[in-house]
């Protein structure tokens, strides 16, 4: 699907969403509604006011406080990508050896997504990787700085390999457990995902680190 130029707005005339006055109950049930809208059906096939109905809340106040159905699935993806952020800080803390810490962060990716299918059904099926990159939130400062920050150290202790940049490396990392969590969903398979981080996380390892890095 492509948006109508109108739609796709500059990063400059975006503004930052206020849900401080928000009532915490409504925007948990505007998110939920979201979730199970947009992960069952693409972006253009759910309409503000179904959300609404579904949400039990006012369309008028979705539009007070989020302004557009793009700035609403942006800023349900940031929550969610938020909890992410959180939960890899939480399990980073205490480990010392660099492998350990970054096979935790390839677990706690995977075994969030297990946790939380629903979100990435919903990247699949409703998120436009050109329109998204034209939000603010895309950039993800909290979990891309926790991810930039391990390769980083890595590349620093001389681990990792420097052959290519580390926005590089943090794309191929990515990209893989991207692809395991969609095709996981896909194929309908029903064990979690994180069961198999381990050996998963050994061949991502072979690809990243130096020669000679076990």
């Amino acid at each position: 699907m492509k948006l109508k130029p109108e739609k796709l707005k500059s990063d400059q005339a975006q503004p930052v969403l206020d849900l401080s006055q928000l009532d915490a109950g409504i925007r948990t049930r505007i998110e939920d509604a979201v979730l199970h809208l947009f992960s069952e059906r693409e972006f253009h096939r759910v309409g503000f006011g179904e959300i609404a109905s579904t949400a039990n809340v006012s369309l008028q106040t979705i539009y007070k406080y989020y302004g557009s159905k793009e700035a609403l699935l942006y800023s349900c993806l940031e929550t969610w990508l938020g909890m992410l952020a959180l939960r890899m800080v939480d399990h980073l803390q205490g480990i010392e050896t660099y492998q350990d810490k970054l096979r935790k962060v390839f677990w706690v990716v995977l075994d969030f997504f297990d946790r939380n299918p629903k979100v990435a059904q919903l990247m699949m099926s409703s998120v436009y990787l050109n329109t998204w990159g034209r939000n603010r939130t895309f950039r993800q400062p909290e979990l891309m700085g926790v991810l930039m920050h391990t390769l980083a150290d890595g590349r620093a202790q001389g681990i990792l390999t420097d052959e290519v940049d580390e926005k590089v490396l943090l794309d191929y990392f990515m990209g893989v457990m991207e692809r395991l969590v969609h095709m996981h969903i896909m194929r309908g398979r029903t064990e979690p995902l994180a069961n198999d981080a381990n050996v998963l996380f050994k061949m991502v390892w072979r690809a990243i680190a130096k020669p000679g890095q076990e």
